[in-house]
Parts: structure tokens; sequence; C-alpha cells
């Protein structure tokens, strides 16, 4: 099992020392790779109609491959993934250019974890239907592998429209492992269709049971082998239990996951140095 790290964002400085003092030594406690979350605009709680969402603009969120890119210059293993980038809410030419030159600079160490979102703000912000969302994913999932694999490509779809174009440089990785985080019985499919792997946001693995003997009887439907999907598990800092953390672990992984990562937020840390030790802690026990 591959196991990595959640990076802290919205209680982790901002500033780029920080940034590097958590990547370089996430990469030197000999983790594998590093998962950020995505969320371009915060909602002011204040708002007319209220806000029900978990996040607010008082939380800071680094732009992921953005982020990434930076954080691939100061290291030399460690891999990155976005957990998830909400897709729809992007332009898909520029998703797929944008992340060939973080696979780029980064020596092929990407895997673009991907989503549909829940926040309609963001959506409207940018410009993007909020309300077929998971319809223009599909065919943005297609077109990316395309556009990581083709020098030249032409497309016409119901939302895309591409006219013997394509990008350059491509991806060292071709195509860019994609994974798909969500558990609607749409995402299910969508995972058996084009995913390299499942994100589930579950906290054990017996709550991920039914969707996983699902996602494999759609896989053998499409001709795929269940075997080649990766599982990536979430181990929370909760009460800061090694034990628990260990348990849930082994539990993942023998429920077929191969990759886990290490979630300290939410554990009521006030500064940077509490994230560092948790992980640290962590790696001695794990890695």
């Amino acid at each position: 099992m591959r196991i990595g790290v959640v990076y802290p964002q919205i209680e982790f400085p901002t500033d780029a020392q920080s940034v590097a003092e958590y990547a370089r030594t996430a990469e030197g406690l000999g983790f594998t790779h590093i998962l950020a979350y995505d969320h371009v605009l915060g909602a002011n709680p204040e708002r007319p109609g209220g806000w029900q969402g978990p996040y607010t603009f008082q939380h800071p969120f680094m732009e992921p491959l953005t982020t990434f890119s930076y954080m691939a210059a100061i290291t030399e293993r460690i891999e990155f993934t976005t957990g998830v980038i909400v897709l729809p809410q992007r332009q898909t030419a520029l998703v797929a250019k944008q992340a060939a030159i973080l696979d780029v600079l980064s020596g092929g160490r990407l895997r673009l974890g991907i989503g549909i979102g829940w926040n309609a703000v963001e959506y409207e912000g940018l410009k993007e239907s909020f309300r077929n969302r998971g319809k223009r994913v599909e065919e943005q999932l297609e077109l990316l592998q395309l556009l990581w694999t083709q020098e030249l490509v032409t497309y016409t779809g119901k939302w895309h429209r591409l006219s013997d174009t394509g990008i350059n440089p491509l991806p060292i990785q071709r195509p860019i492992p994609i994974w798909l985080g969500g558990h609607h019985e749409n995402v299910l499919k969508r995972v058996a269709r084009f995913g390299a792997g499942w994100m589930p946001n579950y906290r054990y693995p017996q709550q991920a049971a039914t969707s996983i003997a699902k996602i494999n009887r759609y896989m053998q439907e499409a001709g795929r082998d269940p075997q080649e999907l990766g599982i990536e598990a979430r181990i929370y800092y909760g009460g800061g239990e090694p034990g628990v953390w260990m348990e849930t672990l082994a539990a993942w992984k023998e429920a077929g996951a191969t990759h886990a990562s290490f979630n300290t937020m939410g554990a009521g840390f006030k500064t940077a140095k509490e994230h560092l030790t948790a992980i640290e802690v962590f790696a001695k026990l794990a890695l």
C-alpha cells in the first residue's frame, strides 16, 4: 500500500517557506504522495439565503496544480494527487494543459483526482452550469485522455469542439492517471469506465463495501479487470489514537485499498508544528 498525507491547507500557513517545509518533511519521512483538496471560491456565510457548506471565504485553499508545481521543484520523489479537482467548473482543455505541464515539471509524479463538486456558488463564479455537471464530466474525461495521448485532436461533443488541435508538450504519463471521487451510482459507473482509481470519502472500509462490489461488477461489464483499479482511503487523525489508525489502515488494506492518506485536518491543531509532528508520529508507525 502506498501511504501519503492530506495537505492540511485550511489550517496551515500559506507562505512559501511553510509550504516548502511541509513538502520536504513529508518526502523526508517516506510518504509516497501528498493529496490536496480543491476550492476556487469561498462563500460568505452571511450572504442572502445563508450558507450550508463546510467551508467559507475564511478558509484558505491553495490551488492544487499551482501549489504542486511549486512543491515539485523542491522535492525529488514524492507524488502529487488532487483529491479532488472539481472538473466541470473548469475549462477542459485548460485543465489538460495545466496537468500536462505539472506532469512534465514533476517528472511524471501526478495523479489527477476529479469530482463534480457540491458548491453551486463556485460554479456561478466560474460561469459554468451546476445543473448539468454530471453529464458534462463524462465528455471531459474522454477529452482529457485524448489531449494527453495525441498530438492533434479532432472532437465534436455536446459541450466541446476541437478542430485538429492539441497541447504541447504532452505529459510524461500518457495518459495521466485519472481517479474519481464520489459515491453516487453514476460516479461508480464512471469509475468503471474511465478511472484508474476511486477516492471514497468513507471513514471505514465497511461503509465502502457495497460500492466496491458495484464498481467491480461495472468494470467486468465494461471488459476491465477490477484488479487494475486503485482505491485511496483516508485515515483521520481523530482523537490521536495510533492503535485506531493502524486498525483502520489494516482494514482498508484488507478491503482492497492500494493507497491511503493520513489526514490531520480537523484535529484541533493551531500550529504548523502540530501537523508536522502528527505526520511524523504516523510515519514511524505506518511506513
